[in-house]
């Protein structure tokens, strides 16, 4: 159908978009004598979560907030269990110690923090529940606190030397580069997006499935294809950081901006969603004392996989 080749086409968008602006504002970086160390801590985690933040911005705009939140739930959950599984799966990945101590339980803070701000109705004795506007405020609130870590962690790093490596590409090209990737970065959103809620109309399927699985599969594209990569490199702090970083920054920024452009109506069974990001982080925690100490496993990836197609059989029975 039409709708699916536009919402392709929409992704790969999406997916080179990222790419061109990642590209763009690292070599633009480097012009500013900024190191890789700091680079690959923000530009890069940020890069690699736009495609999630401009499917929300254009979900919130037209006011579906079952796709701005199955997006981003879905998008988690498959971080976790598919992403990380797959790449477990490849070669087994050794976590650091500042990872299992501070990065893993942050990105459980996110979910509880969420979960919190969304059920009004539960804890507040309120007639709705609502991602709003100062809901918004405060994830961003708790976003500045993780790049405030983020930036201390790399200035107080062993490797970071302060040297700036040498890039031979000129600011005019790495100008050109972001600048049409942030182009390719909206028309992506606007065709994923507009394409998504057609195709759930004309089968029938809500919003909410589409948002969870085709969606969230779709904008999680660039995790999988680096941290695949990077375990395949045996780079296992690329591979994880990259899934954790990314949750972070999918729950406090993303969401956080999208219920500042509109608040979002909370849907309490999609609070079953935010149990299941609950779950795939405590898997993730577990499976690093599990066995090897601080190692997840080629059977821990196994598992993973596992939890992950059980999880979106029920949502297509759920419906």
């Amino acid at each position: 159908m039409l709708e699916i080749a536009l919402m392709v086409a929409g992704f790969v968008l999406l997916i080179k978009g990222a790419d061109f602006v990642v590209e763009g504002a690292s070599i633009i970086a480097k012009k500013l004598r900024i190191s890789d160390l700091v680079i690959g801590l923000t530009i890069v985690a940020f890069g690699t979560s736009t495609p999630e933040l401009l499917v929300n911005v254009f979900a919130s705009l037209q006011g579906n907030s079952a796709i701005a939140f199955g997006n981003i739930l879905g998008s988690n959950v498959a971080n976790i269990l598919l992403i990380l599984g797959f790449s477990a799966v490849i070669y087994p990945l050794a976590i650091t110690k500042n990872t299992v101590l501070k990065e893993i339980p942050l990105s459980f803070l996110a979910v509880i923090v969420l979960a919190v701000l969304v059920n009004d109705t539960l804890l507040g004795g309120y007639l709705e529940s609502v991602l709003t506007m100062s809901d918004g405020m405060v994830l961003l609130f708790f976003f500045a606190i993780f790049m405030y870590y983020a930036f201390n962690s790399a200035i107080h790093d062993p490797a970071f030397s302060g040297e700036v490596p040498k890039t031979k590409h000129g600011t005019l090209r790495a100008a050109i580069l972001f600048l049409v990737g942030l182009v390719g970065l909206y028309l992506g959103g606007e065709l994923v997006v507009n394409n998504a809620v057609m195709l759930a109309k004309n089968f029938g399927i809500s919003d909410a499935l589409i948002g969870l699985t085709i969606i969230a599969v779709g904008t999680s594209l660039p995790e999988l294809a680096t941290s695949a990569v990077a375990a395949l490199n045996k780079n296992a702090n690329i591979a994880v950081g990259n899934i954790v970083g990314s949750n972070i920054f999918n729950i406090f920024f993303v969401l956080g901006i999208s219920s500042i452009i509109r608040p979002l109506p909370f849907n309490p069974a999609t609070n079953f969603d935010i149990f299941m990001v609950g779950v795939a982080t405590v898997v993730l925690m577990a499976s690093i004392f599990v066995g090897k100490k601080q190692v997840i496993e080629k059977w821990n990836g196994a598992v993973f996989l596992f939890l992950y197609v059980a999880y979106i059989i029920f949502l297509v029975l759920r419906g």
